[in-house]
């Protein structure tokens, strides 16, 4: 099992000094990673940062732990973009980045007020061609693409990514929905989530996903299953209990996680500085 922080990048996360400073905080407290949200807006007036910028400036506050977005919704953003940004993103943390990707939500209206489809199927389709596209472009290779929502003429991405064979990629999904984890397991991880974003999932979702993953992932290669959940700085045993619960049902990776409308910013700083549930 390994550790990260995950926050938000918006209310007191949105400025790129305070997550970097965060980010090498969690460092220097022995956690294994620090991922952040990506949203264009929340439904509410409230500051937020572009997540790319932000882990950029992580990047450069830290020399050990992963970071990356969790998750990037890549029906809203250009496929090719994300690729540039990702590999040179990755060549500045020297091969520490993981993309998060999945459809995306409306729940804060990021979809319905900037025109975005708002059908999931659609959005799927969109996902299935974009990484398509961003793992082609990865290679270094010549690449063309032609799809119904994505057209690629001939080119060629470089440099490539630092990582081999490719950087990590963890698809999001709600669970018990199927389909989105028949797509994650044919790539390195997943981000399993409930309906209810203030609801962690529980070592019982956690190890029914896990059997799931085994009975449909042909690849032979590692797979991370990524949960997230809240632990108290101030009853470690406790903490490394609900921690230990996760990673005897199959999770690799445990996110402390925080909800900026229900803990204060200096509170989750002091977690941070805690360090992880070993």
């Amino acid at each position: 099992m390994r550790y990260a922080i995950d926050t938000p990048q918006f209310g007191p996360y949105s400025h790129p000094r305070v997550l970097a400073e965060l980010a090498h905080e969690a460092e220097d407290s022995g956690w294994d990673g620090f991922f952040i949200w990506d949203h264009i807006n929340v439904g509410w007036p409230d500051p937020v940062a572009d997540p790319w910028i932000a882990l950029a400036a992580m990047a450069c506050a830290t020399q050990r732990i992963r970071i990356g977005p969790l998750v990037t919704p890549l029906p809203r953003r250009a496929p090719w973009k994300v690729a540039r940004e990702a590999v040179t993103l990755d060549q500045l943390s020297n091969g520490r980045l993981v993309l998060g990707l999945g459809l995306g939500g409306d729940w804060f209206g990021e979809i319905s007020k900037f025109d975005g489809p708002t059908d999931d199927r659609v959005r799927g389709a969109m996902l299935d061609e974009g990484l398509a596209i961003v793992t082609g472009l990865w290679s270094g290779e010549n690449f063309s693409f032609a799809g119904k929502h994505y057209q690629v003429k001939e080119t060629r991405f470089l440099p490539p990514p630092v990582q081999k064979p490719r950087i990590p990629i963890w698809l999001a999904g709600t669970w018990p929905k199927k389909k989105p984890f028949r797509r994650a397991v044919r790539f390195d991880g997943t981000v399993p989530m409930s309906a209810d974003i203030e609801k962690p999932l529980t070592s019982g979702d956690v190890k029914e996903l896990a059997q799931f993953v085994a009975a449909n992932r042909a690849i032979q290669a590692p797979f991370d299953i990524v949960v997230a959940g809240e632990t108290p700085a101030d009853d470690k045993r406790r903490a490394r209990d609900l921690a230990a619960s996760y990673a005897d049902a199959g999770a690799t990776w445990y996110l402390e996680s925080t909800l900026p409308w229900k803990q204060p910013f200096d509170d989750f700083r002091r977690r941070i500085a805690a360090g992880p549930p070993k």
